[in-house]
Formats: C-alpha cells, sequence, structure tokens
C-alpha cells in the first residue's frame, strides 16, 4: 500500500470544515506488513500532513511495551525513536503504541484517531457507555459496527494503549469479531479499518450518531430510542448490507 493513502486519510480526517481535530490533535496509520507501519509523527497536523511528518516504526519494537508493569516517559520515548526504520524519521507519536497493537487486528490495514467536538460531547458526560454500547439506525451498524469498544479515561500514552488492548481483548472475546470503532472516555475516537474508506465513513458516521443522539435527547429530554439487539444483529447480518459495505470500501 501506497504512503499516499495514508496521507490521504489524514487530509480527509483534518479538513477544518470538519471538526475533527485541529492543530497536533489526532494521529492516523498504515500497517506496511508484518513488520512495519507507518504512523504521524508527534506534533504533526493531520490537515497538512506529508511524508516529512511521518515515522516508519517496526512492531516488534513497540509491542512488548505492552506487557510491561511500569515504565517512565522518558524510557518510553527511547522506545519511540529506536522503533524507528531511519534514524532520520521525526519521533513517532506516543500513541503509536496503540497503532502498532490494533493494526496487528484480523483485517485492519488503517487506523485513524481523532477528537471529534459531537463526539466528545458525549464521551465527557454520562452518556458515554450508552452512546457506546446502543445504536440509533442502521448506518451506524454498517459502519461502526454493533458496538463500540469503550475505554475509561487514562493517561494518554502507554498507560492508554493497555487500557486500549485490555478492552479490545474482551471485546473480541464476547463478540467475536475486531471492533470498528472505540471510544475513549474525555479524549476521543479510533476508527479502525481494511481501507482509508473504511476509517473515515465509521469516523464521519459517529460524528452523524453523536449529533442525532444529542438531538434526540434534547427534544425527548431523556434517553433517544435506540433499535433492540434483535434489530441491530439483524442488520449486522443482512447480506444486501454486507454487499453495501464491499461496494463502499468498508
Amino acid at each position: 500500500m501506497s504512503l499516499d493513502s495514508l496521507l490521504s486519510l489524514s487530509h480527509q480526517l483534518g479538513r477544518e470544515e470538519r471538526r475533527l481535530a485541529i492543530l497536533g490533535e489526532g494521529n492516523t496509520s498504515m500497517r506496511h506488513d508484518a513488520d512495519t507501519f507507518t504512523v504521524k509523527a508527534s506534533g504533526s497536523n493531520l490537515a497538512t500532513l506529508a511524508a516529512a511528518g511521518t515515522a516508519t516504526c517496526r512492531f516488534d519494537k513497540l509491542l512488548p511495551l505492552l506487557a510491561t508493569d511500569s515504565m517512565g516517559d522518558a524510557a518510553v520515548d527511547e522506545a519511540l525513536f529506536a522503533a524507528r526504520v531511519s534514524a532520520e524519521a521525526r519521533k513517532p507519536s506516543v500513541e503509536a503504541l496503540f497503532h502498532a497493537y490494533l493494526l496487528t487486528l484480523p483485517g485492519v490495514n488503517f487506523i485513524g484517531h481523532t477528537h471529534p467536538i459531537a463526539v466528545n460531547a458525549l464521551l465527557c458526560s454520562c452518556h458515554a457507555a450508552t452512546f457506546a454500547t446502543r445504536r440509533l439506525f442502521p448506518d451506524e451498524i454498517v459502519c461502526c459496527g454493533v458496538e463500540s469498544v469503550l475505554v475509561p479515561y487514562t493517561d494518554p500514552g502507554l498507560k492508554l494503549s493497555q487500557a486500549i488492548k485490555t478492552a479490545v481483548e474482551a471485546y473480541i472475546l464476547r463478540l467475536s469479531r475486531p471492533p470498528r470503532l472505540i471510544l475513549l472516555e474525555n479524549h476521543g475516537l479510533i476508527a479502525l479499518g481494511a481501507t482509508p474508506e473504511a476509517v473515515l465513513a465509521a469516523t464521519l458516521m459517529a460524528v452523524k450518531a453523536a449529533e442525532i443522539f444529542a438531538g434526540a435527547a434534547a427534544v425527548t429530554g431523556g434517553e433517544p430510542r435506540f433499535l433492540t439487539r434483535e434489530q441491530v444483529e439483524r442488520i449486522a447480518g443482512r447480506p444486501d448490507e454486507h454487499y453495501r459495505q464491499k461496494a463502499l470500501g468498508l
């Protein structure tokens, strides 16, 4: 896969009018093969990301860190620099640690992490768990899956990456499928997919769902009217929806 695919995804996620990320917020990554992946470098801007603002890293230098009991910030920074394929590359984002893990999941080739205003409005509220586990309309299921993973607020860096790994493993054990969307309380979202289109679709659909959730709650003065679990599983299993997912590159 070409680096241009990652840059294009980054530019799409970084578009100012989409209100997904500003300044140096957010990051993206792409898996090359079983050994390496490229991730946005620390401090780069998604909207203007160029090849020089990325770093290609080795999985085997980062994945073992997720099993460590304790590691200081300086040691994590040292490990991030050591993981670079090229010593000339910039420092990878500290969130490269969770990118390294998530890119090992079956069918995941691209990742986009953003801080959408509409989504964070819910993730910074008492409604975060409900937003993660319930679904409002069919296309939310098609693009974001039957549920999202929810990770309680955790200090960004190694601890957050470990918390994400634990939550995703529990999700896969329970639902027998990898997630399409991970929600981080008081932080943002992570979209996973086989293609850049899948990552962008999950991100934008999550924003739409958050806006509908907030609007429906305001109208009713309580919780929105959600789809039942049976209705959710029906949509998730429909052959015509699977066909549409393939046609849309999801």
